[in-house]
């Protein structure tokens, strides 16, 4: 028996699952007594406990084998984890249109390349889930992320969308947003910063509690959102972010 229990016997495919904020929530997931599912470009990293499958969420026939291929593997699939996702840096007047279409066929499209083809399998089980992964750049205006906030906000409204849609058929559709989190996509961005200190410091304090999320916390979120436990939660969101969303505190007085 597992240490949580609450995912026993279900299959869980996570996408992006190999690093980052979807390793931790492979991690959490395996924990809760899952089988799961990695989908990533690269998977020579991801969790050795996982079944790890190569697929590129902009690529439909590269999605449906893979999803086809998990089900045949683990006898089906009841949770999604829709994470893959990748940034993207500038203003609508210094991003081309070619960059527009890339980040929003991997960040929005790619989403409903994997629910689609995952809907088969989900329709069959009595614990079907989806947890989408959006952002606080969906929520909060930030400088120079016009795309990465247009494709975040897009699967805002593309959860409560399929939430809409899939309720009657038993599948829950919910979203995750995570404020800035430590995560190796954010430590490439520092790394490339003038001073990386600095903007670690910057990016921690934009944050009411004051340092960046941790990954492990967002698995926590996303764990909640997928659980049969929570039969009565769909076509919302849970922020990650300590409170940047929502909280305005006074500057501490020196």
């Amino acid at each position: 028996m597992s240490a949580h229990g609450e995912f026993d016997g279900l299959v869980a495919v996570v996408t992006g699952g190999a690093s980052g904020i979807g390793a931790s929530v492979a991690t959490r997931l395996l924990e809760g007594g899952a089988r799961v599912a990695v989908l990533d470009l690269n998977i020579t990293a991801a969790n050795p406990e996982t079944f790890a499958v190569q697929a590129d969420v902009s690529d439909l026939a590269s999605v449906t084998t893979a999803i086809d291929a998990v089900a045949a593997e683990l006898g089906g699939i009841d949770i999604v984890i829709n994470n893959a996702g990748i940034g993207a840096i500038g203003s609508v007047e210094t991003v081309d249109e070619a960059e527009w279409a890339r980040v929003l066929s991997i960040n929005v499209t790619g989403m409903a390349r994997v629910a689609s083809a995952a809907l088969p399998y989900l329709r069959k089980s009595s614990a079907a889930a989806i947890v989408n992964t959006s952002s606080i750049a969906a929520t909060a205006g930030l400088p120079a992320r016009a795309l990465y906030s247009a494709s975040k906000g897009a699967v805002l409204s593309l959860t409560r969308a399929m939430a809409a849609d899939h309720l009657r058929e038993g599948i829950r559709v919910n979203a995750v947003n995570p404020g800035t989190a430590d995560t190796p996509w954010v430590g490439r961005l520092l790394d490339s910063a003038d001073d990386p200190s600095a903007e670690r410091a910057a990016l921690a304090a934009r944050q009411p509690h004051g340092r960046l999320v941790d990954p492990s916390e967002i698995a926590e979120a996303v764990a909640y959102l997928a659980s049969p436990r929570n039969r009565s939660t769909t076509g919302t969101s849970i922020a990650v972010d300590g409170g940047m969303q929502e909280l305005r505190l006074r500057p501490i007085e020196g």
